[in-house]
């Protein structure tokens, strides 16, 4: 059995939708951070880290992240790599592996987060959803490249040097009947979340 974390990036200050924090959003009556935290756990992660950025104050004034690590970046503006690199270090030491998630698109869930850790074996696993052969989110990280990840996760990056530098390492694990890959990036977006 792997034990394996589930890491929700959630620090973003949704530029393009006018300032408003992504976590903030209500999606199925809570805020976005809060369907992502139990989209993990119900995916199979018995423990989650998430890093806020971003009004990070009033989303723990109004989300319930009970029983979550919560990592705040302070440089949530210099883009995903460094919420990341954040993340990745308040990972227990005891995880083989984490799998990674973005907020802002509540599209991708429990059962594709479940697919995912179902093909998780290996701390050296670099596992990624696939969409048509695309690959796409959620990852999965084994431990063994923490800390590469570390160090070059930067900017709006995230973990794409690491994924591009070991490309045929990476296993896809086709998705896309069980997820919908779309970001909440602009006000038209607005309308994919159920309030």
């Amino acid at each position: 059995m792997v034990a394996v974390v589930g890491l929700l990036l959630a620090a973003g200050g949704g530029r393009r939708l006018g300032g408003r924090a992504k976590a903030r959003l209500t999606h199925r009556g809570r805020p976005l951070v809060e369907f992502g935290v139990g989209e993990l756990v119900r995916g199979g992660c018995e423990r989650v880290v998430v890093v806020l950025g971003a009004e990070a104050d009033a989303v723990l004034a109004e989300a319930d992240l009970t029983g979550c690590v919560v990592v705040r970046n302070d440089e949530w503006a210099s883009g995903m790599g460094s919420s990341l690199a954040a993340g990745v270090a308040a990972l227990p030491t005891d995880a083989d592996a984490v799998v990674v998630t973005l907020v802002d698109m509540p599209g991708v869930g429990a059962p594709a987060v479940a697919r995912l850790i179902a093909a998780a074996g290996d701390p050296e696993d670099l596992i990624a959803a696939g969409y048509a052969g695309t690959r796409g989110h959620p990852v999965l990280l084994g431990r063994a490249w923490w800390p590469e990840l570390m160090r070059t996760a930067e900017g709006d990056a995230g973990a794409r040097a690491l994924l591009a530098a070991q490309r045929a390492r990476v296993r896809l694990i086709e998705c896309a009947d069980i997820a919908d890959p779309y970001d909440i990036d602009t006000p038209a977006d607005l309308d994919r979340l159920d309030s």
